[in-house]
């Protein structure tokens, strides 16, 4: 009796309801694809990177970012000061096709620990959700 109550209960422990709605849950995993990819590459701005990052990124997007400096990252910090890490928080639904959800950008070595936060613009076209703009 009391394996089976047991059971019961950690089943029901696990099941965590999401607050969240089913649109932010999509476009944050469009966004933390895109994070891993851009911080798991050659981060500083190229031709060649951003090419390789267009099918994240919508094409108005794209073609804003790309007369960025040689060497910045207009995808974080807009800036040479490359973070090390990220992680993606909080999403808000703007529209259905529609979100902007809150990146954590980490610096961490033995001179500097530092955090800040952007904002990502995604929407939904065709079924895909891509990067529509990052806000500082």
């Amino acid at each position: 009796m009391h394996v089976v109550l047991f059971f019961s209960l950690a089943t029901t422990a696990c099941n965590v309801p999401s607050l969240e709605s089913p649109t932010c849950t999509e476009s944050k995993n469009a966004v933390r694809e895109f994070y891993s990819y851009h911080f798991g590459n050659e981060m500083k701005f190229s031709a060649e990177g951003l090419k390789q990052r267009e099918k994240f990124l919508t094409p108005e997007f794209a073609a804003a970012v790309a007369n960025s400096p040689e060497g910045t990252d207009p995808f974080t910090t807009g800036s040479d000061d490359l973070p090390k890490a990220f992680r993606v928080g909080e999403c808000r639904e703007i529209s259905p096709e529609r979100t902007e959800s809150n990146v954590m950008l980490f610096w961490r070595t033995d001179e500097r620990t530092e955090q800040r936060e952007i904002k990502i613009e995604t929407v939904d076209k065709n079924d895909t959700w891509l990067v529509n703009k990052v806000s500082r």
